[in-house]
C-alpha cells in the first residue's frame, strides 16, 4: 500500500471515490462534517491557535501575507486554502521552522483514507472530507499558528466547526457563488459574517456600505469586537511604500511583492489581524513579509517557463485567477497602473465558467484591452470560447476565439501591435492551474 500511496495518482483515486459520495444537491450544512469529526475523535479540538479567514476576494492573498510575516518571525504556520491550482496537496501546508511544506502524497492519502473509512459511505462533500483530513493532519503536527481559509460562505462552511479562534477576518465581500450564498450583497455578507464568534476579535477589510452594515449587525448580535478598515486601521501607498497605522502605532513598510494596489489592503488586513490576535511580532517580520510573500496566479509575471517563449521577444506574460466582477475591477486597476509605468498594448486571454458574471468581469477592461482572445477551460461548467467571445463583443472589446492556450498565445503574438504586447491570462482559477501546469511552474 505504501508504494501505491507514494504515487500522486493515488490522491486522485481517493478523491474520485469520495466524489461518488457527494450529495445530489449541495445543501450547505455542518451536520455531515460534525458527524465525521466525531467519528475521528474530534481533531478540530486539537488544532494550534488559529485565524479564520472569510470573504469573497483577497482571502488567499491575505493568508499569504500573514504566513510570510509569521514565518519571518520564526513561527511555524499550518495553512489550509482552496481551491488548488495544479495539485490537491496545495491546500494543505504543514508548518515548520524553516518555512513549511506542502503535505506529501502518501501522508495526504493516508488522511483521506482514514476519513473515508470513518465516514462509512454516508453522503458527504469532497470539501468536507478534505477539511476533516486537514484537521487530522494539523492536529498531528505541532505548529504555532493555523491560518484557516473558508471554502464557501462562512456560516455553514465546513471550516466553521471551530469555536474559539484567536481572531477572524472578513476580506472584501462581493457577488459570487450566487447559487449557494444568495443573489444580493446583503445575503452574501450575512453568510460571511457567520464566522464571527463571541469575544473573538475580527478584522474587516474595506466593504460596500450594505455589506458592512450586515457585518456590524452580526458582530453586535454575537459580541464580536471589530477592527474596520478606514476606521480602526489604515493601509495606504505612500511614495511607493506601504504605510500601516492602527491604535498600536505606525509601520512604514516596503511595497508588497504581490502586484496591484488591492494588495496594499490585503497586506494591511493581514497585519491588522495579526496585531488584533495579540501576536507580538517585531517590525522586521512585517518588513520581511512584504518582500517574501508568494501567492501564485495573482498578478504573477511568467518570465520563466515554456509559455513565455511562445510570445515575441520583449512581450510580457502575466497570470491572474480573478473570476468575478470585483476581481476584474481590481486587476484592471493594476493593469492601468502598469500601463502608466511602462506603456504596452494589452491583450487578454480569457476563459470563464458559465456560472460567473462574465459581462461584469469583462466590462472593466473596455477601453483598456486592445483585444480579448477567449479560450475554453477544462471544467464541465466552462463557457465555450465562442459564447464568451460574444459576451466580450457585447461589452465592446474586439475579440477572437481560440481552442486552447497555445493557439491563443500564438494569435496574441501575431497581432500587429507595437511595442510588443502585455498579455494577461485570466478569468478562472481552473484556467490558471492549466497555465501553471503547461508552463512547468506549479506552486511549491
Amino acid at each position: 500500500m505504501s508504494e501505491q500511496r507514494s504515487d500522486a495518482a493515488s490522491v486522485g483515486a481517493v478523491a474520485a471515490r469520495l466524489l461518488a459520495l457527494h450529495p445530489k444537491r449541495i445543501d450547505l450544512s455542518l451536520g455531515r462534517i460534525e458527524r465525521l469529526l466525531a467519528a475521528l475523535g474530534h481533531p478540530e479540538r486539537l488544532l494550534p491557535p488559529l485565524i479564520h479567514v472569510a470573504g469573497t476576494n483577497g482571502k488567499g492573498s491575505t493568508v499569504a501575507f500573514a504566513r510570510a510575516i509569521l514565518e519571518a518571525a520564526g513561527k511555524s504556520v499550518h495553512v489550509y486554502t482552496s481551491p488548488h491550482l495544479v495539485r490537491l496537496n496545495e491546500r494543505f501546508r504543514l508548518g515548520r521552522q524553516d518555512g513549511g511544506r506542502l503535505v506529501e502524497d502518501a501522508e495526504l492519502v493516508d488522511a483521506l483514507i482514514e476519513c473515508e473509512a470513518k465516514n462509512g459511505g454516508a453522503p458527504i462533500t469532497v470539501f468536507e472530507v478534505e477539511t476533516a483530513a486537514a484537521f487530522l493532519l494539523f492536529s498531528r503536527h505541532p505548529a504555532d499558528v493555523l491560518l484557516l481559509e473558508v471554502g464557501l460562505g462562512g456560516r455553514l462552511d465546513a471550516t466553521n466547526v471551530v469555536t474559539r479562534p484567536l481572531a477572524g477576518i472578513i476580506t472584501r465581500v462581493s457577488l459570487d457563488h450566487l447559487e449557494f450564498l444568495g443573489d444580493t450583497i446583503e445575503q452574501i455578507a450575512a453568510e460571511k459574517a457567520g464566522i464571527l464568534k463571541p469575544d473573538v476579535p475580527a478584522v474587516i477589510a474595506s466593504q460596500l456600505r450594505e455589506a458592512l452594515a450586515v457585518v456590524e449587525r452580526q458582530a453586535a448580535r454575537v459580541g464580536a469586537p471589530l477592527a474596520i478598515a478606514g476606521k480602526n486601521w489604515t493601509a495606504t501607498e505612500e511614495r511607493g511604500r506601504l504605510v500601516y497605522q492602527d491604535d498600536d502605532g505606525l509601520l512604514d513598510l516596503p511595497a508588497p511583492k504581490l502586484y496591484g494596489r488591492h494588495q496594499f489592503e490585503n497586506a494591511g488586513a493581514a497585519i491588522a489581524v495579526l496585531r488584533r490576535a495579540g501576536m507580538k511580532l517585531p517590525a522586521a517580520a512585517f518588513e520581511a513579509g512584504m518582500i517574501r510573500v508568494d501567492w501564485p496566479a495573482r498578478m504573477q509575471r511568467l518570465s520563466a517557463g515554456r509559455l513565455a517563449t511562445l510570445l515575441p521577444p520583449e512581450s510580457e506574460l502575466w497570470l491572474d485567477g480573478a473570476h468575478n466582477a470585483d476581481g476584474g475591477r481590481a486587476i484592471a486597476a493594476a493593469l492601468a497602473d502598469l500601463e502608466e509605468r511602462v506603456s504596452r498594448p494589452l491583450v487578454l486571454i480569457v476563459g470563464m465558467l458559465s456560472t460567473k458574471d462574465c459581462a461584469g468581469f469583462l466590462k472593466h477592461f473596455s477601453g483598456l484591452a486592445r483585444r480579448v482572445i477567449t479560450v475554453p477551460v477544462a471544467n464541465d461548467k466552462a463557457l465555450p470560447a465562442a459564447a464568451l467571445a460574444e459576451v466580450a463583443r457585447d461589452v465592446g472589446i474586439p475579440v477572437l476565439a481560440r481552442d486552447g492556450l497555445e493557439s491563443a498565445l500564438d494569435a496574441a503574438g501575431k497581432l500587429d501591435l507595437t511595442p510588443a504586447p502585455r498579455v494577461l491570462i485570466t478569468g478562472s482559477l481552473y484556467l490558471a492551474g492549466e497555465v501553471l501546469a503547461a508552463n512547468g511552474t506549479p506552486p511549491q
